[in-house]
């Protein structure tokens, strides 16, 4: 089986490094040329931050500072007590740190960062929203988390100057002068959506080495930890991670069931994927509805097609990993404190919880106690250190300080 090693060393270094002239030579593991092809499909990063076409405030300055204010403003939920940033956290990666999250009341699932959701497919552990907009409004009115209504979200908008500034600038029209109160929640979804589609990350320790692996940089490949490379090899090879954790941003953005109990309390299931598909259906507010702005009609064609199965039961969206050594604890429900838990659950995978229609690609990866730590490893090396950064400035527009 071919292998590749980054810029082998020439007949000359060797002698001298033997002679002991010259620095010591880059620790560069073996990657099979097919580790190889795997590794570079999980860059380059970042991306370009795309645009949604169905929210034609993507991207415009007035709905960021639009939704960045109210990103923040607990004034939006009923009792003034909760705000989005009540469990995206910046500092916290944008997560809350708890098993489940807590707004107005407990909720049944853990709080997933809103870093890099921008190039999300679906939205919500179920992918009970297909946009990132209509996602933003679901907090507001579910009553266990901010407990508001669109006559609630409306009142804020009118009443306050500077959000009804913001308000006019983004949509070309005084918030005064709607009279409908639903259509004021869909477009305070979506400037909140204008607003957390910039939160993107940077570079990582990985995407250094990534990129060095592409151009055969030894040099620059040998700053990358032994641990991690060595983790890195059982991501794409024996551990077959790399198979839902796909691509930049390290996720396939589907669903599956990875042998997580669903039972959520006695007699109460969280049916996940199933769940979610059903109320994505019965959404108004979905692709299909007649909120999106997209008149191609081409962001709805996802969800004009999606089926309801019976195997979609117990399924929850594959998470990205970037930043995931930030965002404790792990699992749509929380349930492990720690990455080397999760790591754990792969290794010692209980076949016999998986649904009988689950993931017949899963095993238990049976990985020895150094096995586990190298995955840790390179897991812990896909933190950006803009990961815990707040926000940064909102743009400033004219006339609405």
């Amino acid at each position: 089986m071919s292998r590749r090693l980054l810029g082998p060393a020439s007949i000359l270094t060797i002698l001298a490094l033997a002679l002991g002239a010259g620095p010591a030579p880059a620790q560069v593991i073996f990657f099979e040329t097919g580790e190889v092809r795997r590794v570079l499909q999980h860059g380059p990063w970042p991306p370009p931050l795309p645009r949604d076409p169905s929210n034609r405030v993507s991207g415009d300055p007035a709905a960021i500072a639009l939704g960045q204010r109210l990103f923040f403003d607990a004034r939006l939920s009923a009792g003034g007590k909760v705000a989005c940033a009540s469990c995206h956290v910046p500092v916290q990666a944008w997560t809350d740190g708890r098993r489940r999250a807590v707004g107005l009341a407990p909720v049944d699932r853990n709080t997933p960062t809103v870093l890099n959701v921008a190039w999300h497919r679906w939205f919500s552990w179920d992918g009970g929203a297909d946009s990132l907009w209509s996602q933003s409004m679901k907090p507001i009115v579910d009553p266990r988390e901010m407990g508001a209504s669109a006559r609630h979200a409306a009142l804020l908008v009118r009443a306050d100057a500077a959000l009804a500034c913001l308000y006019a600038k983004a949509y070309g029209r005084p918030v005064t002068a709607e009279a409908d109160d639903e259509r004021v929640l869909v477009n305070v979804g979506k400037a909140l959506a204008a607003f957390v589609e910039r939160l993107g990350t940077g570079r990582t320790a990985f995407d250094e080495f990534r990129d060095a692996l592409a151009r055969d940089d030894r040099d620059r490949a040998g700053r990358y930890p032994a641990a991690a490379q060595q983790g890195l090899r059982i991501f794409v090879g024996k551990g077959n991670c790399s198979l839902c954790h796909f691509g930049p941003a390290f996720t396939n953005g589907e669903f599956h069931d990875v042998g997580v109990p669903y039972l959520v309390a006695p007699g109460r299931v969280d049916g996940g994927r199933h769940d979610g598909i059903k109320r994505l259906r019965a959404d108004r507010f979905n692709l299909l509805g007649p909120y999106s702005d997209d008149a191609s009609g081409a962001t709805a064609t996802k969800t004009r097609h999606v089926e309801l199965r019976h195997a979609n039961f117990g399924q929850f969206k594959t998470p990205s990993l970037r930043n995931v050594a930030r965002t404790p604890p792990y699992m749509h429900d929380g349930r492990y404190a720690s990455l080397r838990e999760v790591v754990r659950h792969y290794s010692e995978l209980d076949m016999e919880r998986i649904h009988a229609h689950g993931e017949q690609l899963l095993r238990p990866l049976h990985l020895s106690a150094a096995e586990a730590d190298d995955l840790v490893a390179f897991l812990e090396t896909l933190t950006a250190p803009d990961a815990v950064a707040g926000p940064g400035p909102a743009p400033h527009i004219d006339g609405c300080d």
